[in-house]
């Protein structure tokens, strides 16, 4: 798969800076066109989905209630973390995730985290990132519909506004569910720029299929018992 770059002078007008990437270039992703349903695959995957989030609940209950008290304890504010992502086809869907930053973190507008480096990180925050414990409350996104096992990082609305400006189609990636993990994820890293995480997205909607799926989770469990970034 190639991706098509093309040089160009960015603009002198001023806008809000909310991500840590720009490019000098202009990046072109091919049009996937009207993805294929796939009707026992969808069904396999939604069976599955729904097995893997009710299992995970079922079994994490309690050390979630114990994450819950201590992420209460150690710091002021909610435990759980609501942010608005895309999802299937553009629609607006709000993840869940245990909260691992101060309390109105992003009260002076959206920041692209930094990583282990991030100040609004709090210390439990950051055992919770580096174990991908904060990912856990997804699997009720799972369980209702709005995320799957598997598929493209969801993003924020604005990230997608600010990611279109050169890397021309970029919500390509929203014509299949978001999934908890990915294979941008098990194969790249967390530290992927947007221009190379979507290759990998379309790659995975183009060739995606029950066993891909099966082989991305246990590449995940791969990297999460390595401590990989997987976000």
């Amino acid at each position: 798969m190639e991706i098509v770059t093309k040089g160009q002078e960015k603009g002198t007008e001023s806008k809000t800076v909310i991500l840590p990437y720009a490019s000098d270039k202009e990046y072109y992703i091919e049009d996937l066109g009207s993805v294929a349903t796939k009707p026992l695959y969808a069904f396999l995957k939604r069976f599955f989905d729904i097995l893997f989030a009710l299992v995970f609940l079922l079994l994490l209950a309690l050390p979630m209630l114990v994450i819950a008290v201590i992420i209460k304890l150690s710091s002021k504010g909610t435990v759980l973390y609501y942010q608005a992502r895309l999802g299937l086809n553009g629609k607006p869907i709000n993840i869940i995730k245990f909260r691992t930053m101060y309390q109105d973190a992003e009260a002076d507008g959206l920041r692209w985290s930094m990583g282990d480096d991030d100040p609004r990180i709090t210390p439990v925050g950051r055992i919770l990132r580096k174990t991908h414990l904060d990912e856990l409350p997804q699997m009720w996104c799972i369980l209702v519909g709005d995320m799957s096992v598997v598929g493209p990082r969801p993003e924020r609305p604005e990230y997608y506004d600010q990611f279109e400006q050169y890397i021309h189609g970029f919500r390509e990636r929203l014509k299949v569910k978001p999934g908890l993990t990915g294979l941008a994820q098990v194969r790249g890293g967390y530290f992927l720029k947007p221009e190379e995480k979507i290759l990998y997205d379309v790659e995975y909607i183009k060739t995606r299929s029950a066993g891909l799926d099966l082989r991305i989770v246990f590449e995940t469990v791969k990297v999460v018992f390595c401590c990989e970034g997987v976000k």
